[in-house]
């Protein structure tokens, strides 16, 4: 048929794109614009084989094949279909298993059906070559792409440029429609971009403890400064439960008892000191989202989640605070909620976290989230909550003042 497909090879476009622009082949060094990177692809492949797009195939690699944010994001683009292999963890660095194979059947498959005149191979694996030449046999044309490679040369397999039967070279200048390094320092640096919202959180003052009575019932006077050590200044804004521990040893080897420490967040592990904010009994007793929900509303929102959010985590957490607002009606004083701002309800809290964890937003190492995706999924959770309910949090004007994060 007279179409075109597209079959990404998202480890070499990615990780020659980073070569190239950050200077080494990490993803992680680079930010990517899917919805341009998409677009483009598409643009470049109608324009190269003169045919309509019939699909773009994205392979990619994950941890135990789980969906990863910009996988959820992809997959549900027009035009788009994702296929994951596995990603292994081998002497310290990432491995992809099963994508070439993959790539590989699904380039004999199209061929074989005749389901298309044209596929591109966006890749630059020696391993793909049977399937090039098989899909060639089968009477289609095989364009192969290129991403300019960081020293000049060829990043691709020879053999694979040989049988080709169109070659094309997506250059620096197309690259960095789409794709941009995160090096600060970088030529194609973006500029950083701000949530309001976080940084509001990150504003937000700390719960002082209460100061305990002297012995004749008036307050103490207050301690005279002493000079802060290396562990006390060295981490800024929310302290973590690490920072809490050295804050701990600071204090008791200057006062006793020592004054306790506070985290802003409360967690589903408990790690929050809730004993000096104590939560008020209509806070407490607000029911979770799985309290409130049917077996249909669970399947409903199984279906919304795979088909239609993205896996961002601020709109993963703006998409839980909707459907809790709802669903709990008038079974609870939200205007209570706002008191506690910006700490979630703790049992709320570690329901919003486990629903985050299913898009697939754990850090793999320890299986825990991510700082910075956890402060974004709190703030989407809030800035839900001030859409439904019309409340302004205390601290909204923070988020005016320049400097935040």
């Amino acid at each position: 048929m007279d179409r075109c497909v597209v079959l990404v090879d998202a480890g070499y476009l990615l990780g020659a794109a980073a070569s190239l622009l950050a200077g080494e082949p990490m993803r992680s060094r680079i930010t990517v614009d899917h919805s341009s990177l998409i677009q483009g692809l598409r643009e470049r492949a109608e324009s190269d084989t003169g045919r309509d797009l019939l699909r773009i195939y994205w392979f990619d690699g994950a941890p135990d094949r789980v969906p990863q944010p910009e996988h959820r994001r992809l997959r549900v683009m027009p035009r788009v279909t994702v296929r994951l292999g596995a990603l292994t963890r081998s002497e310290g660095r990432w491995a992809q298993k099963g994508v070439d194979a993959a790539m590989h059947a699904e380039l004999t498959e199209l061929a074989r059906n005749r389901a298309c005149s044209d596929i591109v191979l966006v890749t630059g694996d020696g391993d793909l070559l049977p399937g090039l030449m098989s899909a060639k046999e089968h009477g289609v044309a095989v364009h192969l792409w290129a991403v300019q490679a960081a020293d000049g040369d060829y990043n691709q397999s020879e053999d694979l440029v040989a049988e080709a039967d169109e070659r094309r070279v997506l250059d620096r200048m197309w690259i960095t429609r789409a794709v941009r390094a995160k090096d600060p320092t970088g030529p194609f640096a973006p500029q950083p971009a701000t949530r309001p919202d976080i940084a509001a959180i990150l504003s937000a003052p700390l719960p002082e403890p209460p100061a305990a009575p002297a012995e004749n019932g008036t307050a103490p006077p207050a301690p005279e400064p002493e000079q802060e050590d290396e562990a006390d200044t060295e981490h800024k804004g929310v302290p973590t439960p690490k920072d809490l521990a050295a804050l701990g040893r600071h204090t008791a080897a200057h006062q006793s008892p020592p004054s306790p420490a506070t985290l802003r967040w409360s967690s589903d592990k408990g790690w929050s000191d809730r004993g000096t904010s104590p939560e008020s009994p209509e806070v407490a007793g607000l029911p979770t989202l799985a309290q409130l929900t049917t077996a249909e509303q669970r399947w409903a929102d199984r279906e919304e989640d795979i088909t239609t959010v993205s896996g961002d985590p601020y709109e993963v957490g703006q998409v839980f605070a909707g459907r809790w607002i709802i669903r709990l009606g008038g079974r609870g004083d939200l205007g209570q909620l706002s008191v506690q701002y910006p700490r979630i309800p703790h049992r709320i809290d570690g329901e919003l976290l486990r629903y985050a964890a299913r898009f697939g937003l754990l850090a793999h190492k320890d299986d825990q989230i991510d700082e910075d995706d956890r402060y974004a999924i709190r703030a989407g959770f809030w800035r839900e909550v001030s859409d439904r309910t019309g409340t302004e949090h205390p601290p909204t004007a923070a988020q005016e003042s320049p400097g935040q994060r």
